[in-house]
Parts: C-alpha cells; sequence; structure tokens
C-alpha cells in the first residue's frame, strides 16, 4: 500500500522565490488603482491624525542610498501608525529652487546672460518639474505610499504666497533687517550663503609674517621698531586697515639683528624659533592696552594701518598682533565697526580684485597670493613666508572654497528672538535625546541668518525701495505681492515694473514721486523649505501645525530643522514639530563614506533590480539608523538571506493551512500545553515589535522577527510540530490545535512584517485562509493583538524547565549518534532520570514528540542512573536504540508494528488513523 497517500503534507502556492524585482512593480499599481493610500485614510477617518511632515530632498539627478533609507523610515512609521488606529495623511514634497539647478542648466549649454532673468527662470522650473517626476518614479518604486499625485513643490504659486507671508510677519516683528556684513561669500556660485550651506575642507594655505613700520608711536613705540603680524591669506592684505591687539596682554619690543620688532611677550620664545632670530634681546614689555591709537603704515600702500584692541586676540598662534581686514572676516569687522574704520572690501562678486586694490585689479583672489608675497619682499616687510593645511570652509555645493566678504545682505535676527528659540527647543521630544543639546549649542550663541542671495532662481525678496533708497515692507506691501503670487507665481517680480507690484495708489514718504524700485535678491532656500510648516501644513486640509513628526538626517540640525524653527518661532512662537527623529549617514561596507570616483556607491534602483525594494527595506530595519549604516552588496545579500528564512518559515506554515478554516479554530484552553506555550511566546513577540514600533527602535522589531522565525518556530515548534501536522489524524484535536496555532501565528507576523516589508506581507496575506474575508490588504488592518492564555506565567516558567531538559537530550542523541549508536533521532529511546524537584516530567504528555524520539520513559530519582547515562544541571539522560520495528508511515520505532495484519508495516496509532480517515479509500500502489 501507498501510504504517502495518508500523509498530510504541506500544499500552498506561495512560491520559495518571492521573484520581488518583477512582483513588487505590479503589486504597485494593484495599490494605485485600488486606491490604497486613500482607502487608509477612509478607514481611519475620525480617529486621531499622526503628521510626518516630509523635508524636501533636492530636485536633482538620482535617488541615492541616504534618500532611500529616509523614505523607509518614513514609510515604515505611517504604515505602523496608520495600522494602530491613526490617521496618517502624507504629503512628499520637493524644494525646486537654487543654485544647483541653474548649474545644470549652465552644463546643458545654455547661458543665462543671454535671456532675462523671467526666461531663466522658466527653463529652471521645467528642469526642476522633470526632476520631480523622475525622483517620484524611484521613491514610488520603494512602496512608499502617501499622495503622490499631489506632493508639495516649492515652485508653486500657493506655497511662494505663503513663504512671502512668513517673511512679511517676521519683518512685522523686527527680525528681518538689511546691513553690511561680512558673510560667508562663494565666489563660485557668486552668492552669499549661510552657515547651514558651509562644509569643511582641508586645504593649503600660505602662511605669512609681515612687519609694519611704526609713523605715530604716541609716546609707546619708536619710528625704527615695527610691529609683527601673521596670516594665513596674505590676498587680504591689500585691505588692511589695522592692527589688533589683546588689552590683557603683555607686548615687547625686541631686538633682532638691527630691526626692532613689537610681539606679544609670551610669544618671543616660540617666535625667536619660527623666525630663526639670533640672540633677540627684548628692550622693554608694556601692557598691550597702551598700543592703543599708535600708528603704522601699511607695507606697501600709503595709508595708515591703527593699532587698535580686540579681544579676540589669542596666543594660540601668530604674534599676539592681528592682521585686520574689516572687509574680510567676521571679528575684523566688528571690532572694525567699533573703531569707524572703512569696511574696505576689495572683492567682486566672482572673487576678483577690484581697482580698490591697486596692482592686482583682476586677479582672482586665491591667485592674488603669490603677488602680494613678491610685493612684500620687495618692500622688505615679509619676514616669513610658508604653508600649511587646515580646515576651511566650503560651498556645499560646489564644492569650492568659500571667502569672508563684506556686502549688503539681508538678513533674519536670530539674537533677538532667541530666547524664543531655546524655550522652544526643550518643548520638543528628540530622538536620540542628544538632539536638544545640539539644536541648543547651534541657537544658543548664532546671531543672524543670512537669508539673501544673488542668484535668479529662488523667492523674490519682496521689498521695495523709495527714492531715498530706504526698503519698503509694510503689512499692505507684503499681503499684495502675496496675493499676486499666489494668482501668477513669483515669476511677475522679474517679469513686471515695480509700480505693477505695488498696491494701486501705494504712496510712500520715502518716495514723494511715486518711483521705486524693486529688490533683486532672491531668498536663502533654506528659508523655502523652512517656510514648509506654513506654506504646507496650514495650507493642506488633512494635515496640521505642529507637525508630531520631522524625520532627517542629522545634517538637517544645521538645515532644515534649523531653518523650519527659526522661522515658525519668529511667526508662531511654538516649535513646528512635536517630535524630531535624526538619522546618520549611509556608508559603505568598510565603513567609508561613498564616492563615485572611488566606486562604491550603492545605487538602490539597481539593488531593486537585483534583490527588490523589500530587501532594501529589511535592511534599514537592520542597522541602528540612529548611527552611520553601513550598507555593500554583501551585506545586501546578508540580509537577501534573513529574508529567504522569513519567507520559508511563513511558507511551511501557509503551506500547513491549506485545509484549515479559521471557524474550526481551536478554543486556547482545548489546547495541549505546547500549542498555549507556542502563544505566550507568540503574545512576547507582538509585545516586543509593538514597543519597538512605538520607541522607533526598528532594529528590535527586527532582530525580534529573525530570531522568533529562525529559533522558535523553525527550530524548535516547526520541528517538533510536523507529526501533528502531517501524521495526526486530519481533524484530530492535536492537528487542528498545532494548525491554529500556525494561523495565529501568521497572521500576526504578517501584520508586523507589513510596515517594513509590505510587497511581500501583501502578498502572504493573500493565501492565508480567510484573510480576504477580514480585508483585501493587510495594510488596512490593525496590528495583532495578544490572546489571553491562562497562568501564561506559570506555563511559560514551566516550558522554559521543559525547554532546558530538550537541549539535554538533543546533546545526549548528538553523541549518541556520534557513537554511531544510532542514525535518526527516530532511532532512539530516552530514559531520564530526575531529581524530587522535576519528577513532574513524568506526567508530560508526549514526550516523545517533543525530543523526537520513539520512546521516553522517566524515572525518579538519579541513584540508579547508568554509567552510560549523560548527567546535566537538571537531569541525566541516557540514550538506547529503541526496541520494535519501524512505522512505514510515521518512521517511528515501536513494538506496536506489525500488530494489526491489515496494515502490517504500521504501528498502532498510524493503523487507527488510517482506518479512520482513509475508510473506502485505495491506497494500492
Amino acid at each position: 500500500m501507498d501510504y504517502k497517500k495518508t500523509l498530510l503534507m504541506p500544499k500552498t502556492a506561495f512560491k520559495m522565490r518571492g521573484n520581488l524585482p518583477n512582483n513588487e512593480p505590479v503589486m504597485q499599481q494593484k495599490w494605485d488603482d485600488d486606491h490604497v493610500y486613500e482607502q487608509s485614510l477612509k478607514r481611519n477617518e475620525g480617529k486621531p491624525k499622526f503628521i510626518l511632515h516630509d523635508g524636501p530632498p533636492y530636485a536633482n539627478g538620482n535617488i541615492h542610498i541616504g534618500h532611500a533609507e529616509n523614505k523607509v523610515l518614513k514609510d515604515i512609521i505611517n504604515r505602523f501608525k496608520s495600522m494602530s488606529g491613526y490617521q496618517t495623511p502624507y504629503v512628499p514634497g520637493w524644494d525646486t529652487h537654487g543654485l544647483p539647478i541653474e548649474q545644470q542648466l549652465a552644463k546643458q549649454g545654455i547661458d543665462r546672460k543671454k535671456m532675462s532673468v523671467a526666461e531663466l527662470r522658466e527653463k529652471c522650473k521645467e528642469y526642476a518639474l522633470g526632476q520631480v517626476e523622475h525622483q517620484k518614479k524611484q521613491f514610488k518604486r520603494l512602496g512608499v505610499r502617501g499622495d503622490w499625485d499631489h506632493p508639495y513643490l516649492t515652485l508653486e504659486k500657493e506655497f511662494e504666497a505663503e513663504q512671502i507671508e512668513v517673511f512679511g510677519a517676521m519683518a512685522k516683528n523686527g527680525y528681518i533687517y538689511k546691513d553690511k556684513k561680512t558673510v560667508y561669500w562663494s565666489p563660485s556660485s557668486e552668492s552669499a550663503l549661510a552657515e547651514a550651506e558651509i562644509e569643511y575642507k582641508d586645504v593649503k594655505s600660505y602662511s605669512i609674517y609681515v612687519a609694519f613700520h611704526v609713523t605715530d608711536g604716541k609716546d609707546v613705540l619708536k619710528k625704527d621698531e615695527e610691529v609683527v603680524i601673521w596670516t594665513t591669506t596674505p590676498w587680504t592684505m591689500p585691505a588692511n586697515l589695522a592692527i589688533a591687539v589683546n588689552p590683557k596682554f603683555d607686548y615687547s619690543v625686541v631686538q633682532a639683528g638691527k630691526r626692532k620688532f613689537v610681539v606679544a611677550s609670551d610669544l618671543v620664545e616660540t617666535l625667536t624659533k619660527s623666525l630663526e632670530w639670533e640672540n633677540p634681546e627684548v628692550l622693554r614689555t608694556f601692557n598691550g592696552k597702551a598700543l592703543e591709537g599708535v600708528v603704522c603704515r601699511h607695507p606697501f600702500y600709503d595709508r595708515d594701518s591703527l593699532l587698535i584692541l580686540g579681544d579676540h586676540v589669542t596666543l594660540d598662534a601668530g604674534t599676539g598682533c592681528v592682521h585686520t581686514a574689516p572687509g574680510f572676516g567676521e571679528d575684523d569687522f566688528n571690532v572694525g565697526k567699533k573703531y569707524g574704520l572703512e569696511i574696505l572690501c576689495p572683492v567682486d562678486d566672482r572673487g576678483c580684485m577690484t581697482d580698490e586694490a591697486p596692482g592686482f585689479e583682476g586677479l582672482f583672489y586665491e591667485k592674488t597670493n603669490e603677488p602680494v608675497i613678491e610685493k612684500l619682499k620687495e618692500v622688505h616687510a615679509l619676514l616669513k613666508s610658508g604653508t600649511f593645511t587646515h580646515s576651511y570652509p566650503h560651498d556645499w555645493r560646489t564644492k569650492k572654497p568659500v571667502i569672508w566678504r563684506a556686502t549688503k545682505q539681508w538678513f533674519a535676527s536670530i539674537k533677538a528672538f532667541r530666547e524664543d528659540i531655546l524655550k522652544a527647543i526643550h518643548e520638543v521630544r528628540w530622538i536620540p535625546s542628544w538632539g536638544d543639546v545640539r539644536m541648543t549649542n547651534m541657537i544658543k550663541d548664532r546671531e543672524d541668518w543670512c537669508i539673501s542671495r544673488q542668484r535668479a532662481w529662488g523667492v523674490p525678496i519682496p521689498v521695495f525701495y523709495g527714492e531715498d533708497g530706504e526698503p519698503i515692507i509694510t503689512d499692505e506691501t507684503i499681503h499684495h505681492v502675496a496675493e499676486l503670487f499666489r494668482k501668477h507665481g513669483s515669476n511677475i517680480w522679474f517679469q513686471w515694473d515695480a509700480k505693477d507690484l505695488l498696491p494701486e495708489g501705494f504712496a510712500s514718504e520715502h518716495s514723494p514721486n511715486g518711483t521705486f524700485k524693486k529688490e533683486t535678491d532672491i531668498m536663502d532656500v533654506w528659508f523655502d523649505s523652512g517656510s514648509t510648516h506654513q506654506g504646507v501644513l496650514t495650507t493642506r486640509p488633512e494635515l496640521r501645525r505642529p507637525a508630531d513628526m520631522y524625520l532627517e538626517g542629522s545634517d538637517q540640525y544645521r538645515g532644515w530643522f534649523n531653518s523650519s524653527l527659526a522661522t515658525a518661532v519668529a511667526v508662531t512662537g511654538h516649535a513646528p514639530y512635536k517630535q524630531v527623529l535624526s538619522h546618520g549617514f549611509t556608508l559603505d561596507g568598510q565603513g567609508l563614506k561613498m564616492s563615485k570616483s572611488v566606486g562604491n556607491v550603492i545605487d538602490p534602483m539597481k539593488v531593486m533590480k537585483q534583490f527588490g525594494a523589500d530587501i532594501i527595506r529589511l535592511w534599514v530595519t537592520s542597522v541602528d539608523y540612529q548611527a552611520d549604516a553601513r550598507v555593500s552588496n554583501d551585506i545586501l545579500a546578508q540580509v537577501a538571506e534573513v529574508y529567504r528564512k522569513i519567507r520559508n518559515t511563513v511558507r511551511f506554515m501557509l503551506g500547513n493551512l491549506s485545509d484549515f478554516d479559521p471557524k474550526n479554530a481551536v478554543a486556547i484552553e482545548d489546547m495541549p500545553e505546547l500549542e498555549q506555550f507556542m502563544l505566550v511566546k507568540l503574545n512576547e513577540l507582538v509585545d516586543t515589535c509593538l514597543k519597538g514600533y512605538n520607541d522607533y527602535q526598528f532594529l528590535n522589531v527586527y532582530k525580534a522577527l529573525q530570531n522568533y522565525c529562525t529559533t522558535d518556530l523553525s527550530a524548535f515548534y516547526m520541528d517538533i510540530v510536523k507529526d501533528a501536522l502531517y501524521v495526526q489524524p486530519k481533524a484530530g484535536l492535536a492537528r487542528r490545535s498545532a494548525q491554529t496555532v500556525l494561523y495565529k501565528t501568521a497572521v500576526a507576523i504578517t501584520k508586523l512584517l507589513s510596515p517594513i516589508i509590505p510587497h511581500t506581507a501583501e502578498e502572504i496575506w493573500q493565501f492565508i485562509p480567510g484573510a480576504a474575508q477580514v480585508s483585501d490588504y493587510v495594510q488596512l488592518t490593525d496590528m495583532p493583538e495578544k490572546d489571553e492564555v491562562r497562568n501564561a506565567e506559570a506555563l511559560e516558567k514551566k516550558w522554559e524547565k521543559i525547554l532546558a531538559v530538550r537541549v539535554d537530550v538533543l546533546k545526549s542523541l548528538e553523541k549518541a549518534r556520534d557513537a554511531k549508536l544510532i542514525g535518526k533521532s527516530l532511532e532512539a529511546s530516552v530514559a531520564l532520570y530526575l531529581p524530587e524537584d522535576m519528577k513532574w516530567l513524568k506526567e508530560q504528555p508526549a514526550l516523545d514528540k517533543l525530543f523526537i524520539v520513539s520512546h521516553v520513559d522517566c524515572f525518579e530519582g538519579q541513584n540508579s542512573v547508568p554509567e552510560s547515562a549523560d548527567r546535566y544541571a537538571l537531569e541525566a539522560v541516557n540514550v538506547s536504540r529503541a526496541e520494535g520495528e519501524k512505522c512505514e508511515r510515521c518512521w517511528a520505532i515501536l513494538p506496536t508494528v506489525g500488530q494489526d495484519p491489515e496494515h502490517p508495516t504500521l504501528c498502532a496509532t498510524c493503523c487507527e488513523t488510517v482506518k479512520h480517515d482513509y475508510a473506502g479509500v485505495s491506497l494500492d500502489n
């Protein structure tokens, strides 16, 4: 007879391989066709909202793996919150203004100088919109759920109008002003930059020591004495107007050869070595304060260089006498203003020297270093020159050096409402918690934010000028310009005359003849994105301010988190977010920064073609995203292997549920203890995962699911339960109980997996019996709830001991196998020798099934333990060969095999099952 026909082997159409690259796009199209995002909102209509506000990525180029990590994290949170009873509208957005788009057009051969500003802006808009559509497809391919048909764009008319209102509100509160100050200036961008747009790289700079002759010593210095300065920017020497000394330091006149030099007393020894002075002699010493007002002569121009006092002067390097050019450098500017010095800045927008630097006109500032050094040599003012490597600020877009340059710019005064910002910071939940300290440190010393840019592609600064040159910013003009932008878009600022942009009949004391000019600068793009709390959260009816969460990379503490906070506090008095979650950067497998030139870049689009989006998503949960995360092809392959194990675990469950109807589920109290214990373990999994999701600790969710599938299910329960599923009577309690556990487990795991790998979760859902009657999509259901198991704590403690005994038994079986006593474990009979406190194990049913052996005997006391037995902490174990014949159906070796002449190759239990379940069924080969 063919008894294989009587075995209830797994049956399922759920494939072993996911074929994600091909199947995911099909599934995503079905989600779109069925409006699953809209269904998720409707399902939770009237329930509390959770608003995760999307920080706008820049609309340029393909997405990178960091983008993927960011969007997946957001999607995991939104999906979990949606399945936890929140309505989670998600509006993706894009930052669409700024220099990189202008640069891309230049690379395409478009000459901005051969067209009007308005025409260039139209080209920029066209390019930006194309990039938005390009990136949108890539983000959607990751399985990110949201309102992709109606994203927000910072170039939209409505958004620009709201941004103007934010600017106006800040101006009304007195936070906006124009002034000539030193700011970061990027010659490569021909624009001012904010601190958030600066990155630092090591560069090699010149280092020079220069002597200034005294012309009026004010009875402190003599005319044959020289004040020595040190600088790393020789090109700024044409702008020198003063030398700063510290009133708290002592200074000495040092005779070195035939010359007499003035330097800080504490640096004489160091300078003796640096300048190679032979037998220097200190002639006299005096306090720095006495030097105030001393006049020196510029080394190569016929003008004075005044000695002034400044607390910024240190003894860390140099001479204690600081070259001061008020047009170049923040400290220089501030001390220069204090002394009424001219703010001389002989460098133009492109970084070239102007005619205010005679002899160096037209030279790019960096190319000016060597001619300046040669000129200093010529006039015998150069004492020493050299080079050194140090960290220097660069434009984060062009990657080229920036300079400090005094120009007239528009500023937002952070210091004017700094205390309000600091208070708002402490009202926010920062994840990680150090975000509070980091943001506080960034704000507490911040003075001003330079918000003007000398470019074309951006939102214009809505300021008019009267005939007297004074800026005009009123409620009337701001609201009028905002409404014009809302109707026509901001390009009209560059198409219409100033008078046409003003309210009809507008009059101003600043322009009695009615003649006006308009500002030509645009706003910093950080002001654009920083205004989304008003331009998006307050204008989209499904959203609200403050958002529940902002989630971006840790670089956004100085970027979007910062600009959003400043503009929101300025306008509303509060932060625009309740929580801020930050993640680290993505690195290659060795922990190095990714670089195209190095060839270690991981392209998410290529990864999805090879592995699928769910593998990227699973990788995101497999790392501690709050730190920098490593990713490589090898790492992704390891994640794919974890995915395979999870998938195959689920496939086993589905295969054994092919004939299961949830209506026939066994009540928990009627189940065998093993099944009740497995439900306790399932409850623990649910608890751990829900806590992990709620705490945004997705790595804990990943670990819990992986461990449960590999350890609790594959290595334990599924190994044991095969007998009940395959061999036991089809409708018997043992099999139905096991199926009930597998059903409950499959449902719970699928729901817990849904936020992380939604494509696979939806595929699984289609194969779970009765799932389609609950919902077409698992993502439109609730997170799993725990089943109540009576005496769960006592049951778990008991079974933890049973499992400990099982571990010991498995060790002894392995020893017996190594000794050739047995082959497979079903060839074994096990004798347990139990101490007094473990004798209850004698009454435990189905120990043979638990150990996967043919027979188990339990004996009390350990005095009679044979020498061949293995002694363990809880018991002693003796393994011998089982007595009897091998059952053809269940493969156990039992004495009952052959007792029934009708089925001579079956054990008594299998005989009974076959006669009951297969009466009248032909079992002929």
